[in-house]
């Protein structure tokens, strides 16, 4: 089997390139292009010559919403897989990206381990459709099902959704950056346990560190949601 083409489609370049890093450690995968927004997305895909099988598309982009690169493929023909690639939590998003043909979505922040699940389950997807004829029913749903399973890689070992869910609720709202402290302080958890889940954030560029200088002593680290 041929090696699939992946176009990667993220604004925040540190995140671009971190999931171009990602891509190319798992077998089977080439990037095949990097596009910081829809209308790069839109030409890339555009050129014959490309050879991508594959989008891994973020849904906030400076110049459209992700939702619409995939309308726009659509409608230009481009039958490239797409692969939500996102901090959306939005239900009414996930809905659309399903009704768009999207064949998976994996949330931010998220390790190389979750990414290669996803990756690995479309290339066994794409494989079992090398046929040209379903012979059963059984068979088509087993298709589908390949594209389905547990994501145990999605975060890191002994963090939770739930307390990065938690996390994210006090940081997202704040008109000003929040340090691990402060956060802590709030859901009445450890510094260190909410330090761990900011600086998750952070290395997946939902988030960026600045310093807080004070009166005296060191400077402590703040936290400020990215708005996208």
């Amino acid at each position: 089997m041929r090696e699939i083409g992946v176009l990667i489609v993220e604004d925040e370049p540190v995140a671009a390139d971190a999931h171009v890093a990602y891509v190319g450690r798992v077998h089977g995968f080439g990037v095949r292009g990097k596009a910081h927004d829809g209308a790069g997305a839109i030409r890339q895909l555009g050129d014959p010559s490309s050879g991508i099988d594959l989008v891994l598309l973020d849904m906030y982009l400076p110049d459209m919403h992700g939702l619409d690169v995939v309308r726009a493929m659509r409608t230009a023909g481009h039958r490239a897989d797409v692969i939500a690639v996102t901090s959306a939590r939005d239900l009414e998003v996930v809905r659309a990206a399903v009704s768009q043909g999207i064949v998976q979505y994996l949330l931010k922040p998220f390790t190389f381990a979750a990414l290669r699940e996803k990756l690995e389950r479309y290339a066994a997807y794409r494989q079992q459709l090398a046929g040209d004829v379903a012979i059963s029913q059984h068979e088509v749903d087993r298709v589908l099902a390949t594209l389905r399973g547990s994501d145990s890689g999605s975060l890191p070992k002994g963090m939770s959704p739930e307390s990065l869910d938690a996390v994210v609720m006090v940081l997202r709202p704040s008109s000003e950056g929040l340090s691990a402290t402060e956060v802590a302080g709030v859901l009445s958890a450890s510094r260190v346990t909410a330090r761990r889940y900011l600086e998750s954030l952070a290395d997946s560029a939902l988030v960026v560190r600045r310093s807080r200088y004070g009166s005296a002593g060191r400077p402590e680290v703040e936290y400020r949601w990215v708005d996208r």
